[in-house]
């Protein structure tokens, strides 16, 4: 597992802290996407694991393509 950045625990800490105001001006909301956020990130699943096979692909095609000008020493 690797240390998180300066830049992840503030990202972090402002949703957090946003969802503390939802949590004081609405809480039925707040509650509502505290539930629902779990379920979201299952469904969107299989498109983040479709997404890396297809990054996977077009790298592999990248690669292939500068084969030969890597080859040759134009890839220094």
């Amino acid at each position: 597992m690797t240390p998180r950045d300066a830049g992840d625990v503030e990202e972090t800490t402002m949703k957090f802290l946003l969802w503390l105001l939802l949590l004081v001006i609405c809480w039925p909301v707040a509650l509502l996407g505290l539930v629902l956020y779990p379920l979201v990130w299952v469904l969107m699943l299989p498109f983040r694991l479709v997404g890396i096979a297809v990054n996977g692909v077009f790298e592999f095609l990248r690669a292939l393509i500068l084969l030969p000008a890597r080859a040759l020493g134009g890839g220094r």
